[in-house]
């Protein structure tokens, strides 16, 4: 099939990618001209394991294609993709702005030449795909077109895997022509018999969103029955053991730490909650996750200054990590950026390690320090605090950080080492959770 992927950001990029390892002829449409000059060199603007060789890979047999020019991308597509942003909007109300979205529907209406299913791979609310619709049909009356919603369930670090091999498939459709064409984009997903959902669009679109919240509720409560155990005494990594082994909870997200983050789950709750005012429905649950989200930002704020004695000021503070999450270089919503400031304002110094994300947060946070070196945030610090679980920050020489700090104090908010552990080498240890 030939298919166009218009926007290549995260999900644009990995998404056409994949789809030209399917076998299918992919064109990736994009305006930022620096950013397709880049990918038409094999440069990859993201940091997404295995992407640069799959990339170089379809680009080297002739199945992915990049460019600027929509009307080249669009014409002869049997299904073009729509993988632009969609950010909370900059009013601050936690609305999807979705201008870019509908700017895109109209731009590419009138290169509608044929039978062309329009798939909004976004995230968007429910009613999108039906806007979208109507804005291709006002632009371009004589196009024939179906609108199909198939949102993404990609994990930033485990894209291509959960591409390629996914949970499930979701497509909302009103045409079973245009469930045809989409069942032939994602064929090679039936040989391993991946479940396929095939439901009404506004369904699919709902989908996507209820699921992230979920998970996003799944981690406020370990998070605050994390902030129980503390007081009682508790230990919360055998608790979270002790109810995920219930089949009908499940382990997955039950691992306590400084709140999440990244460029969904943040996003995703809040538009949720705005859908639900929107129809005159309290997602009181969806609500409360938020809530407990800020606060455990905040009590990880009050965390790092007690394990400091109370006071920042004139203290260093040695960070390992900053991203969300480990394999990736995205630094949106990360926890680290919503606890370090405070801290920094209250005369802290913060000095930093990330093996990805120094970059951007240089250009965001110029009053840190960055150091390239991990064992070099250690120096004269008087307290270190572990933000992400990367592989390198597991298996750390725990004499040699010790041996570099002003006072050995570790604050744990992954709960990566094991107390005992980290008491025998002689630090005062701060896990999240853990008396």
């Amino acid at each position: 099939m030939k298919i166009t992927m218009i926007g290549t950001g995260y999900v644009g990029l990995v998404s056409g990618s994949c789809l030209s390892e399917f076998g299918h002829e992919v064109t990736c449409m994009d305006k930022d001209s620096g950013k397709i000059d880049l990918l038409r060199k094999g440069e990859i603007p993201i940091f997404e394991p295995g992407l640069e060789a799959l990339v170089t890979k379809n680009v080297r047999e002739k199945r992915l294609f990049f460019t600027t020019d929509l009307a080249e991308a669009v014409e002869d597509a049997q299904a073009v993709f729509i993988a632009v942003g969609t950010p909370s909007h900059r009013r601050g109300d936690g609305y999807a702005d979705l201008s870019y979205v509908y700017a895109v529907a109209r731009e590419l209406a009138p290169y509608l030449r044929r039978y062309t299913v329009v798939v909004d791979k976004s995230t968007v609310p429910v009613g999108t795909a039906r806007q979208v619709a109507r804005i291709i049909r006002e632009t371009n009356p004589d196009a024939l077109f179906d609108v199909v919603s198939n949102p993404e369930f990609l994990r930033e670090g485990a894209a291509i895997t959960d591409f390629i091999r996914p949970d499930r498939v979701v497509i909302g459709a009103d045409s079973e022509r245009a469930i045809e064409v989409m069942k032939e984009v994602y064929d090679p997903l039936y040989l391993i018999s991946t479940p396929f959902v095939v439901t009404g669009v506004e369904t699919a679109e709902l989908i996507k969103y209820a699921a992230n919240a979920f998970l996003a509720m799944k981690i406020s409560f370990i998070n605050e029955i994390a902030a129980l155990a503390e007081t009682v005494g508790a230990d919360v990594i055998d608790l979270a053991k002790g109810i995920g082994l219930d089949g009908r909870i499940g382990s997955k997200f039950l691992h306590p730490g400084p709140g999440y983050g990244g460029s969904c789950f943040p996003k995703d709750t809040m538009a949720l909650l705005r859908i639900g005012q929107e129809q005159g429905v309290t997602l009181q649950l969806v609500g409360a996750t938020v809530e407990v989200n800020a606060a455990q930002k905040a009590r990880m704020v009050k965390k790092i200054r007690d394990a400091l004695g109370g006071d920042p000021a004139g203290k260093t503070i040695g960070v390992l990590g900053l991203t969300f999450k480990p394999e990736t270089d995205d630094l949106r919503d990360a926890p680290a950026l919503s606890i370090l400031p405070p801290l920094h304002e209250k005369g802290a110094r913060i000095q930093v390690h990330d093996p990805q994300g120094m970059a951007e947060a240089a250009r965001l946070y110029p009053e840190f320090h960055y150091v390239e070196n991990l064992y070099d945030v250690c120096l004269g610090a008087d307290v270190v605090v572990l933000f992400t679980e990367w592989n390198q920050y597991r298996a750390l020489d725990l004499a040699r950080i010790k041996a570099s700090m002003k006072t050995p104090v570790f604050v744990d908010l992954r709960n990566v080492y094991k107390p005992e552990k980290m008491k025998e080498a002689g630090f005062i240890y701060h896990g999240v959770g853990r008396n």
